[in-house]
């Protein structure tokens, strides 16, 4: 997949670019979990999240946010960050300006900004939340939610306890007008040790649902990046 590199807030931002063969494709972004703890565009997940939009033939954007790998800047609590990925969006459309709408996923940390970003552009039209740290950021922002979206997590979950996430569905679910569908992988941590492939496959049937996509006709994308390492087949 193209390495890019274009223009944030606070600097160059690096990013990894599927651009689709339909020009009127959907757009995804794909965002990574904390930079603080070791959190960047590479992580597995967003990894494989990223191959999941491109082989259902989304143009689809994965990128570290700033002062993580060699993109420009410093950690910014969240603040910079949204402004990051509010950029790369717009980078997107920039080029790719008659798609129809746009998802947005995102893990741990990435989920939090993923969900206030879909606050602020109502060309998000479904967004995929990995383990949202409903316990650590506060989620009040989400009044109303204005898109449907998947929020799955681990039933084993130390770092984010299952009560927190279960509190934020709850409350999402009462608004009308919009569907959260919720998946909680047993015996599955922060980080989905040993459960990646289910999780995966969560995420995975949730977007064939929405979009009305067939799986046995996945576009044949499956290319090494820079870690030599090849997705799953999702």
């Amino acid at each position: 997949m193209p390495e890019v590199i274009f223009n944030g807030p606070a600097g160059r931002l690096e990013g990894r670019l599927h651009p689709a063969k339909n020009r009127k494709a959907p757009i995804a972004i794909v965002l990574h979990p904390h930079p603080r703890f070791g959190g960047t565009m590479n992580n597995e997940i967003i990894y494989n999240l990223y191959y999941m939009f491109a082989r259902r033939g989304f143009t689809v954007l994965r990128f570290n946010f700033r002062g993580v790998g060699r993109s420009q800047g410093t950690f910014d609590h969240g603040v910079g960050e949204l402004s990051d990925a509010a950029a790369a969006l717009d980078w997107v459309q920039s080029f790719h300006s008659e798609a129809p709408g746009v998802w947005i996923a995102g893990f741990s940390f990435g989920a939090w900004i993923g969900m206030q970003l879909l606050m602020r552009r109502p060309e998000v039209e479904g967004f995929i939340s990995i383990a949202p740290p409903a316990n650590l950021y506060d989620f009040s922002f989400l009044a109303p939610c204005p898109s449907s979206g998947l929020i799955t997590h681990g039933g084993m979950d130390k770092v984010v306890p299952h009560k927190d996430v279960q509190a934020l569905v709850d409350k999402l679910k009462t608004q009308k007008g919009i569907i959260i569908d919720q998946e909680i992988i047993p015996g599955a941590n922060h980080f989905f040790k040993e459960e990646t492939d289910q999780l995966l496959n969560v995420c995975a049937n949730y977007l064939d649902q929405r979009i009305g996509f067939d799986p046995t006709t996945l576009e044949d994308v499956i290319e090494s990046d820079d870690r030599g390492e090849v997705p799953i087949h999702l």
